[in-house]
């Protein structure tokens, strides 16, 4: 039995260290090929990054580049990573940022076009699906993510506002920078970026799961096996075609565990009717993994 630990701890392990390349690499490319040429800024740490390039090109003697000041940046926010959330946690998103850094400096910009509204998609959809896979991988890119597990673990609640308000500021410095037609094209690739992430990443959507069956405790049985979650049981239901007696089976699933309740159903009731909706909220308990 501990063999078998051994390989798949060993085998997570190295799926987090080439999702950690992969996302360097992507988040390279949408820095280098798109947002650079088409001067967009990227949102969270990553913006504030270019937004440093910029200033001390212009200003200053010397200029920090993107990819420097991406990993200073970050810095701070690894140690509060290592104090407050895990020391697992804070190495893989170490290894992120690094990569990251170093990715973007060493690969050679190459500009496939310099239409902001072109670079703001693509560069947007390249890295929203680096940083959804990163996540769903149970990695972290650093920035604001760290902050962000902290208050919630801390009070309760997100850094929804505080997101709001430092990407509104990154593209507010688009429009001072580079004009403000730029900062119209970086909020769009905000949105882009956000949308293909949520496609990518689909652990932190909800769905409630309406289960009408025969058999509910093999049905129980089974969602318990594959998955984690509670199950409220109401019997006494009625088929209103053969007024066959059935009980109704409800919980709270993430998407990102669909496949594993479909296949829970499968294997105990294939006959079972079942309805799947997404949700906006969950309230009271509902069991997440913690970054260890």
């Amino acid at each position: 039995m501990n063999d078998v630990h051994k390989v798949i701890r060993r085998h997570q392990i190295i799926t987090k260290i080439s999702t950690a390349f992969a996302y360097a690499t992507l988040v390279s490319v949408a820095m280098n090929f798109f947002w650079t040429p088409g001067h967009i800024y990227s949102s969270g740490v990553t913006g504030f990054a270019q937004l440093l390039t910029t200033v001390t090109q212009r200003y200053m003697p010397f200029t920090i580049s993107t990819a420097v000041g991406l990993f200073v940046l970050n810095v701070p926010l690894l140690l509060l990573a290592w104090r407050k959330i895990g020391h697992q946690f804070a190495i893989f998103t170490f290894l992120s940022v690094i990569l990251a850094s170093i990715m973007i400096q060493i690969l050679h910009p190459l500009t496939l076009t310099s239409d902001p509204l072109i670079c703001a998609i693509f560069g947007g959809a390249v890295n929203g699906f680096g940083t959804g896979l990163a996540l769903k991988n149970q990695i972290s890119t650093g920035g604001l993510d760290i902050l962000g597990i902290v208050i919630q673990r801390k009070t309760g609640k997100s850094i929804g506002t505080i997101n709001i308000i430092f990407n509104l500021f990154i593209v507010l410095s688009a429009g001072f920078m580079y004009g403000w037609p730029h900062a119209f094209y970086s909020a769009i690739g905000l949105l882009v970026n956000a949308k293909t992430m949520d496609l990518t990443y689909t652990r932190q959507q909800r769905m409630q799961v309406m289960i009408v069956t025969d058999v509910p405790k093999t049905v129980v049985g089974s969602i318990q096996n594959h998955l984690r979650r509670g199950i409220t049981i109401v019997h006494g239901a009625e088929g209103a075609y053969n007024h066959q007696k059935k009980t109704i089976l409800f919980t709270v699933i993430s998407r990102y565990e669909k496949n594993e309740m479909d296949l829970a159903l499968q294997e105990s009731d294939p006959h079972a009717f079942a309805v799947a909706v997404d949700v906006d909220e969950v309230f009271g308990h509902f069991y997440e993994n913690k970054p260890k």
